[in-house]
């Protein structure tokens, strides 16, 4: 195999696209449909195709970025993903060869340093860490490792509950007996308002995405994002975003509630309803994201969502000066 590097353009969009959910390993953040919500002037795309002669064996979702004076190609900034995006027969030798092509491109643009962020190896359709490896024996280190909260789906629904310590089984029952109710909702304004504020009081920042990036989203990736809402009566109190990142993860992308209702235990009937659809509809795990910045654990995050079982997985970013 002889594998070269092209530049993505936008006549291969479609081709881009079908290649990914194809793939082993990629996700909605990985597409260029999830891509185009962000303006043109935003990000300086650097996105590649390594191809063997016409037949596509990776995709890498990249941007140049300038990072302590130093220009780094980065996995696209605009996604919770990115790194290579492959098939499931991957081999070792590809993977390495996949690694030094994406060196030589980048010392051949002068660029001084790549960083990646790849998914989780529960987004793989068939474990592999072939590309991991790669990028290890060649000179790439963590950059950082995150810890992220997940749910393997692997019992049944009427075992939802023995998942759960005591704590989340009694706030769960409190909110179900207080009246709450759970349902799928467009309801986003009611929802932005929600998470607006809990970010504000909670962290002094805003949203990922503003409303109508999440709206955008929303449109163009059908099917794909749905809002779950927890009601007191006819007034949301909660809510949790779902990406749907490819045939086997939710991400809980978005998670808050009004703190006026929290006593109401709304976010755990949410996490319930959640794990409840992810079981109905055949996905192997739920991500309920980082609790952790930077490296540093929120302690009281990462408890609060062990109590539903979850369990921790790296998200890790790679890095390598050139």
């Amino acid at each position: 195999m002889a594998i070269a590097v092209r530049s993505y353009s936008e006549d291969k969009v479609k081709r881009w696209d079908r290649f990914v959910w194809q793939s082993n390993n990629g996700t909605l953040f990985h597409t260029r449909r999830f891509l185009s919500y962000h303006p043109q002037d935003r990000f300086i795309d650097n996105s590649l195709i390594f191809q063997d002669k016409e037949s596509i064996v990776a995709v890498l979702p990249a941007a140049e970025k300038r990072v302590v004076k130093k220009k780094v190609l980065v996995s696209h900034p605009g996604a919770s993903f990115g790194g290579f995006v492959y098939k499931k027969n991957l081999s070792i030798h590809t993977a390495f060869e996949m690694v030094n092509v994406l060196l030589e491109y980048a010392c051949e643009n002068r660029f001084q340093g790549i960083e990646l962020t790849i998914p989780p190896v529960i987004y793989h359709k068939q474990p592999n860490v072939y590309l991991d490896f790669a990028l290890y024996k060649n000179g790439f280190g963590y950059k950082k490792r995150e810890v992220s909260s997940i749910i393997p789906l692997d019992f049944s629904r009427e075992q939802i509950l023995d998942q759960f310590k005591q704590e989340a089984r009694t706030a769960y029952r409190k909110s179900l007996k207080s009246g709450i109710y759970v349902k799928l909702t467009e309801d986003f304004d009611s929802f932005y308002e929600i998470l607006k504020t809990n970010l504000s009081l909670r962290h002094n920042v805003t949203p990922t995405h503003s409303l109508d990036e999440l709206k955008r989203l929303k449109s163009l990736l059908a099917g794909r994002i749905n809002l779950f809402g927890a009601y007191l009566k006819k007034e949301m109190i909660a809510g949790i975003v779902n990406f749907i990142c490819n045939d086997r993860v939710i991400l809980a992308f978005y998670i808050s509630h009004d703190e006026r209702f929290q006593s109401y235990r709304p976010v755990n009937l949410l996490f319930y309803e959640t794990i409840r659809w992810g079981l109905e509809n055949n996905f192997s795990f739920i991500d309920f994201g980082i609790f952790t910045v930077n490296e540093n654990p929120n302690w009281s995050l990462g408890k609060f969502k062990e109590s539903f079982g979850a369990r921790g997985i790296f998200r890790d970013t790679f890095y390598r000066e050139i």
